[in-house]
């Protein structure tokens, strides 16, 4: 490989670091301050990094190997009753990831500068715990459990099966964007369902915790 070759890939190399390092500073602004939905009905349970997560003894199943890049046109998740849009989101003016509009309640938020659903790294996907008056379409997300399936429809006209791994619910105080949004296996396709939780703070107006899904791809279908 020539010099210049060698220049251009370090270049590339870090313009992708300094990519990811400003999105993951924007998320911990936005998991730390962006939470201020107004309550409709109680929110998620709260609890921290390690209160709910792998079963002892569950197997779950292996990884699918990661698929071509596709958008993402619908989120499924059967145990919960959701089948909600996608629409692209991008970052606000600090750099904290953009959640769909209040007035969308049933909308779920895809990072669009990040990983397709299914190809390879993790997906990032936001969506709102609830609203003045009801639940929003990420109410219930707090209660999966690993080997829980959330399905992504693609427009490829394929569907990216993921199986829940991990569910977190990430005090406010004590967020850490790389732990909670990081890659948790290199190579895995993986998808992240992010948002709010624990309790409203009515003095601050915003909710103490966030909850986040981790799930990996296992398989495909039509």
């Amino acid at each position: 490989m020539s010099d210049d070759r060698r220049r251009g890939s370090g270049a590339g190399r870090m313009t992708i670091g300094l990519a990811w390092a400003v999105l993951l500073l924007g998320l911990w602004l936005w998991g730390r301050e962006a939470t201020d939905v107004p309550p409709g009905t109680s929110g998620p349970a709260t609890g921290d990094m390690a209160a709910v997560g792998r079963p002892p003894h569950r197997e779950l199943p292996p990884a699918h190997r990661p698929l071509a890049d596709a958008l993402p046109q619908r989120v499924d998740i059967p145990g919960l009753g959701v089948q909600a849009p996608v629409v692209a989101r991008g970052l606000d003016a600090r750099g904290a990831l953009d959640p769909p509009p209040l007035d969308q309640p049933g909308v779920v938020g895809w990072y669009a500068g990040g990983a397709k659903p299914g190809a390879a790294g993790t997906a990032l996907m936001v969506g709102h715990v609830d609203t003045e008056t009801r639940p929003a379409v990420f109410h219930r997300i707090g209660t999966l459990r690993p080997g829980d399936r959330i399905r992504v429809v693609r427009d490829d006209a394929r569907v990216a099966e993921f199986t829940v791994d991990d569910v977190q619910v990430v005090a406010r105080d004590r967020f850490d964007a790389h732990l909670a949004y990081g890659p948790r296996r290199a190579g895995r396709a993986e998808l992240r369902l992010v948002t709010c939780g624990g309790t409203f703070d009515e003095r601050t107006r915003s909710y103490t915790a966030n909850v986040i899904v981790s799930a990996y791809l296992t398989g495909t279908g039509r």
